[in-house]
């Protein structure tokens, strides 16, 4: 496995964990890649920086004591954690160097203004949902077969194309934001799926 550089955070994500074995009392470092932009949500596993496993997501890989357990939403993975076969969970942490490591260093020293970020994060979801939901029911209604069923509905919100392509695009970097911290949210998903219409 290569050094996490600079452009790779266009790339790729990088975790790591170093996990002792019980009965040897060696500690291994672990690493979890998971590449951007692939057609279906997958991790490689690296050992040593040696490649030993590669898995669709969600996720469980085996590694000594116990298994990583990656899960994922629409915003990419938003859980990951290691877990010892007497099921106790610890942190797999982001590269130092990567985004997500940038994001929990902000997290870890100033615990207000990453608090802040997330609370506008959630609001910016709500808000988006708010206006952009009675836009696609009433784009929804038109379709012939729905309108037989069950008519029409009108929204009483109209947004300009470039309203909505920017309320769009805040949406997504609050999801993303949110993804960053490994912090799942049924708002992303919905948001997610309403943007994908």
């Amino acid at each position: 496995m290569k050094p996490y550089r600079v452009w790779n955070l266009f790339t790729h994500s990088l975790f790591h964990i170093r996990i002792t074995n019980h009965q040897s009392g060696i500690t291994t470092p672990y690493a979890i890649k998971s590449k951007y932009f692939a057609e279906e949500p997958c991790v490689d596993l690296y050992r040593e920086n040696r490649h030993v496993a590669f898995s669709k997501l969600p996720a469980a890989l085996p590694v000594d004591n116990g298994v990583i357990e990656i899960t994922h939403g629409s915003s990419g993975i938003n859980g990951i954690r290691y877990v010892t076969a007497t099921e106790d969970h610890f942190s797999v942490s982001p590269d130092k160097r990567s985004i997500r490591g940038f994001r929990m260093w902000v997290h870890r020293r100033f615990p207000t203004l990453s608090a802040s970020i997330g609370m506008l994060a959630v609001v910016i979801l709500l808000i988006s949902i708010a206006l952009g939901l009675p836009q696609l029911l009433e784009t929804i209604t038109i379709i012939p077969p729905v309108t037989e069923r069950i008519g029409t509905f009108e929204s009483p919100i109209q947004l300009s194309i470039w309203s909505n392509v920017t309320l769009g695009v805040a949406a997504a970097i609050a999801g993303i934001e949110r993804a960053l911290m490994l912090k799942s949210h049924w708002l992303i998903d919905i948001e997610t799926a309403h943007w994908d219409q």
